[in-house]
């Protein structure tokens, strides 16, 4: 790690007001929490490609915008006099404290799993809101793929699960027939119904075996994204358009692409 230079945390919330007081940028003094949302989820997804990315130095300066983004809302918070930095993190550091007894009370040796059933029971005793659920919290706009693997996680804390992976798979066979039923039919809203049955069973799968729907699907993505690019250069040497080249050039040229280990 290398030396850290005078600037700390203080420093950085004083910018921030600096940034967005009548001396300071036209630019942050003109954002809301509203117009900061598309930015919140632009550094998120950036932190998340460092990371897969194993890339330490860049995952640095993505966490640095992420904070920035916390600090931002948090000014802005407190020029509405609703709240401030400080009072976000002192919440956090109450409910760190409160969701690991284990740990700060009790002093217990809990396995992972242990931690994680009473993380979501402590949640759902102190939270305050009138309709408590084990499913509340979970934002609105979470990408339906994570948002299905977050649900049946959650629930499955409680012990409302399949008891054998084998039990999905015949579960997935029998949404596959129904799909197939409502196909003959014809009628688009059960089709979409049941294509829906069979990807939550296809992510309740992917649970079961320890593997994160979204990161496999995104790997898949990639993948084909590369062979499909591996596709396009190699028509570019042919000078062949990619709307001239056919299916059966298409798949030969895929083909290759898997040989070459694309």
């Amino acid at each position: 790690m290398k030396k850290r230079s005078k600037d700390n945390f203080n420093d950085l919330i004083k910018l921030m007001s600096k940034l967005r007081s009548e001396y300071g940028c036209p630019w942050d003094r003109a954002q809301t929490h509203k117009s900061l949302l598309p930015y919140l989820i632009e550094e998120s997804y950036e932190a998340l490609d460092t990371i897969e990315a194993r890339d330490d130095q860049r995952l640095k300066e993505e966490l640095g915008d992420l904070l920035l983004q916390i600090i931002f809302h948090a000014q802005i918070a407190k020029e509405r006099k609703k709240f401030d930095i400080y009072e976000v993190i002192d919440n956090l550091c109450k409910k760190l404290i409160e969701r690991h007894p284990h740990v700060f009370r009790d002093k217990k040796k809990l396995p992972p799993e242990e931690v994680l059933k009473n993380w979501e029971h402590i949640k759902l005793t102190t939270s305050k809101a009138k309709n408590k659920s084990v499913l509340s919290g979970l934002p609105r706009h979470l990408p339906a793929l994570l948002k299905a693997y977050r649900v049946q996680e959650k629930v499955a804390r409680f012990h409302f699960d399949w008891e054998k992976t084998d039990e999905i798979f015949l579960k997935m066979e029998e949404e596959i027939k129904e799909l197939k039923k409502a196909r003959k039919k014809g009628k688009k809203e059960n089709i979409e119904e049941e294509l829906g049955d069979i990807l939550f069973s296809w992510v309740n799968l992917c649970r079961h075996l320890k593997i994160n729907p979204e990161f496999a699907l995104r790997k898949t993505i990639d993948k084909f994204v590369k062979r499909f690019h591996y596709i396009e250069t190699r028509l570019k040497e042919k000078k062949i358009s990619l709307h001239e080249a056919g299916l059966p050039l298409l798949d030969s040229l895929w083909e290759e692409a898997k040989r070459s280990a694309v």
